[in-house]
């Protein structure tokens, strides 16, 4: 079976449980436990022979022998025992609840969608790819709220191409969602000639990923399996972990890729004795970051530098206020430009994010020892948001769009760059004089302002308004939160 055809087989079969009030993500999660039973117990048969990691009784066959309420009660139990274990376990079952309320149609989806399928023979991309696609309509019902997690797959591949992993190079995303930049720099890896020791290497210990939220990272720790990474059903460890990044150093790293979640506040929520709450900002406070600062982007900038190795590598989803804020943001913006080498700034375009009124930058970096000197020569800067228009339905990102701005970065040899009328370069000395080290530069005219036949279509400018009514209403809510703290 194709990726396509099971990605609607299983898609389908969501339709008859959103009558049930079941949400995209809820479907995608119920998912994810059943497959991961079926999976273990798989591995368990012939040819396999593993030993399974699921206890007799709360295993495949368990599940298939009951119906009704007894299988309602079973699969809860279930649930509840293997998010108790340690582990790949522990991280795909914890805090885990049925959400199927009707016996008769999880039943269904044990007995008629999944037992049907040898999953273990299907190949990784068939898996990988079905499952992703579960995961971008899952993003796309933006109603769930799950689309902030999810950065454009054009753009990832575009960032991985341009980084240009090695074999044998560690690679962390602190802030890895579903994990697409850990899977599109497997992808990148595994398509290169490795002997056996750099493919072993490659499936255990050159991919970390961290998540805040554990039923995130549940689905990334399934999207890893499903792809072949990292583990077995009948593995104890995983390389993704669910905790605060920011929290503390969590290791150092040969190239870090992320896109960190957007919202300008860190923020705790505090309930008092009578039941109210409020919120309060939360202002980390770490003894290896310049400026402390409750700016959650700014805060990720900073932690991202410090899991670095010396020489280690950096690209970086930011959104446009951590290239101009004052304080704190200037403030981390002259320590970077000194510290690392800042050589890369990509300006995406609008319309990109699933998340409404987004204005962001993929900034490029590459950590550098102690010196006097500023390590940071020349910053230069794609500007691929200037007379671009795209949305998310009617014209999204594509990989073509982003193939000049990746020829550009001249990945083999990024010294060997050459100005183009979207790519420029702009000196350290530059850069250190403009108001707050302001690193938001344009120069290209725009098209629609300087005469009105060169108007993108109404359905363009809707959509750009939209954006921008979001972004401001966004900041008025960040204003009226910190004005109540």
């Amino acid at each position: 079976m194709t990726a396509p055809a099971l990605v609607q087989k299983l898609w389908n079969y969501c339709n008859i449980l959103r009558d049930d009030g079941l949400s995209y993500g809820d479907y995608v999660e119920q998912l994810t436990f059943l497959l991961f039973l079926k999976m273990a117990d798989e591995q368990s048969r012939p040819p396999h022979n593993k030993t399974s990691p699921i206890p007799k009784g709360f295993d495949w066959p368990a599940l298939l022998r009951v119906e009704g309420d007894d299988l309602e009660t079973l699969y809860r139990h279930i649930l509840e025992e293997l998010g108790k274990r340690p582990g790949m376990l522990g991280i795909i079952f914890r805090k885990a609840q049925n959400k199927i309320q009707d016996p008769a149609k999880l039943r269904r989806l044990i007995v008629d969608l999944i037992d049907k399928e040898q999953w273990t023979s299907l190949g990784a991309d068939v898996k990988g790819d079905a499952y992703e696609g579960l995961l971008e309509k899952n993003a796309a019902d933006v109603k769930g709220g799950a689309g902030q997690y999810f950065t454009p797959r054009a753009l990832i591949s575009a960032i991985v191409e341009a980084m240009a992993p090695q074999p044998g190079q560690t690679i962390c995303d602190p802030a890895c969602g579903t994990g697409g930049f850990l899977l599109a720099a497997y992808t990148h890896l595994a398509k290169q000639d490795l002997d056996r020791a750099q493919k072993k290497r490659l499936h255990h210990g050159t991919l970390f990923g961290v998540e805040l939220v554990d039923s995130v990272t549940r689905l990334c720790a399934m999207n890893l399996l499903l792809h072949g990474i990292g583990a077995s059903a009948d593995s104890t460890e995983l390389p993704v972990a669910t905790k605060d990044a920011l929290a503390a150093k969590h290791g150092e790293y040969d190239l870090v890729l992320a896109n960190p979640p957007f919202g300008k506040k860190s923020s705790v929520t505090i309930v008092n004795e009578e039941g109210e709450s409020s919120k309060e900002s939360l202002t980390i406070n770490r003894d290896d970051f310049w400026a402390s600062t409750s700016n959650k982007q700014l805060n990720f900038l900073q932690h991202i530098f410090t899991i670095l190795k010396q020489h280690g590598r950096a690209a970086v989803v930011v959104p446009d206020n951590v290239l101009f804020e004052g304080g704190a943001g200037e403030t981390i913006r002259r320590a970077l430009l000194k510290q690392a080498d800042v050589h890369t700034l990509l300006r995406l375009p609008t319309g990109i994010f699933y998340a409404q009124g987004v204005k962001a930058n993929v900034l490029f970096f590459d950590r550098k020892p102690a010196q006097e000197k500023p390590w940071t020569d020349q910053l230069w800067i794609y500007d691929l948001r200037t007379n671009q228009h795209f949305t998310l339905k009617e014209n999204p990102l594509k990989p073509a769009d982003l193939a000049d701005f990746v020829a550009c970065y001249h990945p083999k040899n990024r010294h060997a760059r050459k100005e183009t009328e979207r790519f420029k370069a702009f000196s350290y000395d530059d850069l250190i004089k403009r108001d707050k080290a302001n690193l938001d530069i344009f120069w290209l005219k725009d098209d629609a302002l300087e005469e009105s036949a060169n108007l993108p279509p109404p359905e363009i400018i809707a959509a750009e308004i939209v954006e921008d009514l979001e972004a401001a209403l966004e900041q008025f809510r960040e204003i009226e939160e910190d004005l109540k703290s």
